[in-house]
């Protein structure tokens, strides 16, 4: 019966268009907090208010999964939260959470560079990025999930890198523990066969030892490709290394 689940509804489409609305908001005015001196903790407070205030138009609901915050070396290690750490120059900040709106969830993740991203990340972020973009422009009804990972493996490959994890998964109505329905899954040996308005998270994170880097992207299949929910520039966030005074908020 799970599986019902997996092809949306025009209203359900619609549900999660504003939730990728409410995220969009969460992860512009979260990532524009994150400078040194700034706490994780105070982040994840305000992509917490702008996920529940929603917008004018329409409120948010709490999602299934808390923001994930992870900064500096703990970038290395997925699915976790924040700290009341400072957050530092030079230092990595992955930020990944979902707009949800009537328990609909669309998830969206960024990295942020607080100042000039290191050596490491300008070498990795258009590999991401290249790849991503791959990957979207194969979607298309008739294929199956572990076509669609079968491109971001040998994209991948080209630059000596492998992943073995799952690329992506479905998503839609969901409650805590989890955003994903437990159905399709985008990896190796997944077979179903996508149809219009099948939604996906993709997320092609990738961790090393010491830093990690996630660029996601949520996708519902149309008839002829597929579109992304969210409109959010697909690359590095670059923050300048200024302060915020905590007393009045403002960048010096």
């Amino acid at each position: 019966m799970n599986y019902v689940r997996l092809v949306k509804s025009d209203q359900e489409i619609e549900y999660m268009k504003r939730a990728a609305k409410i995220a969009e908001k969460g992860m512009y005015k979260g990532t524009q907090t994150i400078r040194p001196g700034v706490r994780e903790c105070d982040t994840a407070a305000t992509i917490y208010y702008e996920m529940l205030t929603g917008t004018e138009e329409f409120g948010g609901d709490y999602p299934a999964i808390v923001p994930l915050l992870p900064s500096g070396e703990r970038t290395s290690i997925p699915h976790l939260t924040w700290t009341d750490r400072e957050f530092q120059e030079g230092e990595a900040v992955i930020v990944e959470l979902a707009g949800c709106y009537k328990r609909y969830h669309v998830p969206l993740a960024r990295t942020v560079s607080i100042g000039n991203p290191s050596k490491e990340f300008q070498k990795i972020t258009p590999i991401v990025v290249d790849g991503v973009n791959e990957v979207l422009d194969f979607i298309k009804p008739g294929i199956t999930c572990e076509e669609i990972e079968e491109v971001w493996r040998k994209s991948l490959k080209k630059h000596g890198i492998e992943k073995e994890a799952r690329l992506g998964y479905s998503i839609g109505l969901n409650y805590p523990p989890d955003w994903g329905e437990h159905t399709a899954s985008i990896r190796k040996g997944d077979t179903t066969v996508l149809k219009p308005n099948m939604t996906f998270h993709l997320i092609p994170a990738l961790w090393f030892d010491n830093y990690g880097i996630e660029i996601s992207e949520s996708f519902r299949v149309t008839e002829n490709g597929c579109e992304t929910f969210t409109n959010y520039p697909r690359e590095l966030i670059i923050q300048p290394p200024y302060g915020i005074n905590q007393q009045d908020g403002k960048i010096s």
